[in-house]
């Protein structure tokens, strides 16, 4: 039998086999329900037509929309297949059509009884049987892969498997030398030796920390109006850290959530806090407070779902949930856990929290030890001043005249000098009119020191030393970062249903924090409970969401697309993962574990699933051209972030400094002319901050760094749990113009021409380099072409090269000529626009 018979004989078995199998109701028919009908005969009671709910079985048998068994009784299935726009379903007016097919499957889920499940993800996830842990994985997917009549493709080849355990891992390119040492290794553990490697690599928390960023909307600004800055950035590295620590998932939830009010909360606990403080806020001076308070909260509620709940809450805003039970009672219950955090409505936020280390602590507290003994000199000075202090009293006393306003006493001219300190000299007068017997401590205080700067040459000597030791403490202190951190409001705010989500309208009820009521509930004891409640109810054994909804993000990230493809919607609108089985022993081996990531990533990556090829036989591209039963692995291409990081990393210029501030590379001139109250210009870093990781970019919310704008990096004003991955032109005019990447293959040309060998040798190191293979024929004939033609273009013009040499911070090698430099760096902007460089495989 020739191929392509066998195929459509494999075909039609499938189909056959389709068509025998039951319908099943999650599968099958929901999402028909849910797509066409749900928005009218759903959860939403304001908006339900006919007084018809299809979403609860009761209902719409009540109403007879189903007949189980009599599918020519069924009113809905009639109402299907008529053609009266006026009796029709769904009407004209929805816009929403079925296909035949979807009719059919209808008439026979009704012929075969009309059965109802639950939602699949709101069921608690059972794990399927398998031999062992380490191989449960495959087999799930391969007993999917059977069931489905496909054949897997074999492993990659191991310089494909090192280079994309390293970019998944690490975000960063492996060496030529690591590529080659690894296929050397042919010991039976080579690969899991690998995979720890890089597990304890310190740029492991990086790679992980770039997901998470994303699903908790953090950026160095705070999104309204101005759009101004605020202190967040040690948040950034206790999610770094937390991740290279391997923190457990649940102590990772709790320290976000509720950090503040844990037993045994600290520094670190408290800077993951901040995650409450993440929120777009405004300083507008018109802005209204209640209409800000009520943003917040809705703000904190759809984090909540798309984090850990991987529900679409933001519509029950204003109403109940179309779709899914989730209902506005709901939503404002699950923010009310929220009401009890300390912040301004509007206006700037507080300057943060410090965050210190060890180290910063003992100079910390040196410093105010050397203030505290020059203060202490001063004061034994002081005590031999009794009788000028009173002498220099009287005259203050003296000095104040009638007829002059008390904040502003005269001071002679002869012998004593006007107060410079303006403060004082305001505070003084009222403390000199009280008698000294009724004056508090802090008063004597504060006239000695009047007194004393009316007479700047007593005890000189003293109190400079005392002015040197608080200068050095204050500079030390403000140098040190802040962050912003959770701390518990002494009243908690009182929370509203808003109708229609309107805060100008107070009529609704008053709620108390409470958990969905859709989902399992913890055991109270009547009390209400608050943010660690919440906290660790999200991490419970009893919710039956966020142990999967964190397997589905992880699985994203190691297969390009989620087991659930829309990992911020498990709901009604989302979709049945084509392998709940698998998902589901993720959750429930998550759970098993001690929520323990590192181990749900090792085991992952061990798989023969991600091991395998991204080769897309005739057969699966007809089959499963999205790769959703996982025959195959997925190239991508790399995060925007990520494009940058290889970038600097095969150039030579990425410094590997772990945490920090957020830095500021190469910008176009007045890219932030828009950017008012205060008027502000971007001044890019010099040194090395000019070439940290992506991950460290200044986030500006309104105006985020266009490079990684091109390559679809998110604003961050909403939490995103699944980044666009687009292919537009713009992105080769980043690669080939923005000065971070001209200055980026100048530098790697540099690295080029600094090995031995003729053209053909460097060609082949250079490409080494950046794909860490070796170049075949057609493809290094096609850079020497490019080379021959930018020495000749530049040896005629040596103005041009001169110019386009002085792009970037980094000085040219003063060894080589301009013109040769000049065209081995269009042969690396070759090599760094490839796709297959900036492609995860």
């Amino acid at each position: 039998m020739s191929a392509r018979p066998a195929l459509v004989c494999l075909g039609l078995c499938a189909a056959l086999c389709a068509v025998a199998e039951p319908v099943e109701f999650n599968r099958d028919i929901r999402p028909i329900l849910s797509d066409n009908c749900f928005a009218c005969h759903g959860h939403d009671a304001s908006h339900r037509k006919a007084k018809l709910r299809l979403d609860v079985r009761a209902d719409a048998l009540a109403k007879e929309a189903f007949v189980p068994g009599k599918p020519e009784a069924s009113e809905l299935v009639k109402r299907l297949f008529l053609t009266d726009p006026d009796e029709v379903m769904p009407p004209p007016e929805s816009h929403k059509t079925l296909s035949k097919e979807q009719k059919e499957l209808l008439r026979r889920w009704v012929a075969e009884g009309a059965t109802y499940q639950n939602h699949w993800s709101y069921d608690l996830p059972a794990k399927a049987a398998a031999p062992t842990v380490d191989t449960a994985i495959d087999t799930l997917v391969e007993a999917r892969l059977r069931a489905k009549g496909l054949r897997p493709v074999g492993e990659a080849d191991r310089r494909t498997l090192a280079r994309r355990l390293h970019l998944d891992l690490l975000g960063l390119p492996p060496t030529p030398e690591v590529v080659d040492a690894f296929v050397a290794d042919r010991a039976p553990d080579a690969y899991a030796r690998l995979v720890e490697r890089l597990l304890a690599s310190p740029h492991y928390g990086e790679r992980m920390a770039q997901g998470w960023l994303d699903v908790v909307r953090y950026a160095d600004t705070i999104g309204y109006h101005s759009d101004t800055p605020r202190n967040v950035w040690p948040y950034r590295d206790y999610v770094i850290r937390s991740f290279n620590q391997n923190k457990r998932f649940d102590r990772f939830t709790l320290e976000q959530v509720a950090g503040d009010l844990l037993p045994d909360t600290d520094v670190e606990s408290k800077v993951g806090s901040g995650f409450n403080r993440l929120l777009l806020t405004t300083e507008e001076g018109g802005a209204q407070a209640k209409d800000y308070q009520q943003r917040m909260l809705t703000d904190r509620v759809r984090a909540i779902g798309a984090a850990w709940l991987g529900q679409t809450t933001g519509c029950a805003q204003c109403h109940d949930h179309k779709f899914d039970p989730f209902t506005q009672r709901d939503f404002y219950a699950l923010g009310a856990f929220f009401a009890d955090i300390h912040e301004p409505d509007i206006g700037r936020r507080e300057e943060g929290m410090l965050v210190v280390t060890p180290a910063d602590e003992r100079r910390l507290a040196e410093l105010a030890a050397a203030v505290n003994r020059a203060r202490q000199a001063l004061e034994s000075a002081l005590g031999g001043l009794g009788a000028e202090l009173a002498a220099w009293e009287k005259e203050a006393i003296e000095d104040l005249a009638p007829a002059v306003p008390p904040a502003a006493p005269k001071a002679k001219a002869k012998g004593k000098a006007k107060s410079p300190d303006a403060a004082l000299a305001a505070k003084a007068p009222a403390i000199l009119q009280k008698p000294a017997a009724k004056r508090s401590a802090a008063e004597q205080s504060t006239l000695r020191d009047y007194l004393l700067s009316l007479h700047p040459e007593a005890l000189k000597s003293q109190r400079d030393a005392v002015a040197a030791a608080q200068r050095e403490h204050d500079a030390f202190r403000a140098g040190l970062p802040k962050s912003l951190v959770t701390t518990k409001a002494a009243v908690v705010r009182t929370v509203r249903i808003l109708p229609r989500g309107n805060w100008m309208d107070e009529s609704g009820e008053v709620v108390k924090a409470a958990f969905p009521h859709y989902l399992p509930q913890p055991k109270l004891d009547g009390r209400t409970p608050n943010r660690l409640d919440l906290a660790r109810w999200l991490v419970s054994r009893e919710n039956p969401l966020t142990a999967r909804v964190t397997m589905n993000r992880l699985w994203m990230q190691f297969f390009g697309t989620a087991l659930s493809k829309n990992p911020g919607d498990l709901g009604a609108q989302g979709e049945l993962p084509p392998n709940q089985a698998l998902l589901d022993w993720l959750a429930v081996e998550f759970m098993d574990s001690g929520w323990d990531v590192k181990h749900m990533v090792r085991l992952i990556v061990s798989s023969r699933a991600y091991r395998r090829a991204s080769a897309t036989p005739a057969e699966l591209a007809t089959s499963d051209p999205f790769n959703r039963e996982l025959a195959r692995q997925s190239p991508y291409r790399l995060d925007a972030e990520l494009v940058r990081d290889n970038a600097l990393a095969i150039a030579g210029l990425l410094v590997p400094k772990v945490g920090g501030p957020s830095v500021k590379p190469y910008q176009p001139d007045r890219y932030w002319e828009n950017l008012n109250f205060p008027v502000r210009t971007y001044a890019a870093d010099q040194g090395e901050s000019q070439y940290r990781r992506g991950l460290y970019v200044w986030w500006q919310r309104t105006f985020l760094h266009p490079s990684l704008l091109a390559f679809d990096a998110p604003s961050r004003e909403e939490a995103c749990t699944d980044r666009t991955r687009s292919n537009i032109p713009q992105q080769a005019l980043v690669l080939l113009n923005d000065p971070t990447y001209v200055e980026a293959a100048r530098a790697f040309a540099g690295r080029t021409l600094a090995t031995a060998g003729n053209d053909e040798q460097r060609l082949t190191w250079a490409w080494r380099q950046a794909l860490q293979r070796t170049p075949e024929a057609s493809e290094l004939a096609t850079l020497r072409q490019v080379l021959a033609e930018r020495r000749k273009s530049y040896l005629a013009d040596p103005a041009a090269a001169q110019a386009f040499l002085k792009v970037g911070l980094t000085p040219p090698p003063t060894t080589v000529a301009p013109a040769e430099l000049a065209a081995w760096t269009h042969v690396t902007r070759v090599l760094l626009n490839l796709h297959e460089t900036i492609t995860r495989e």
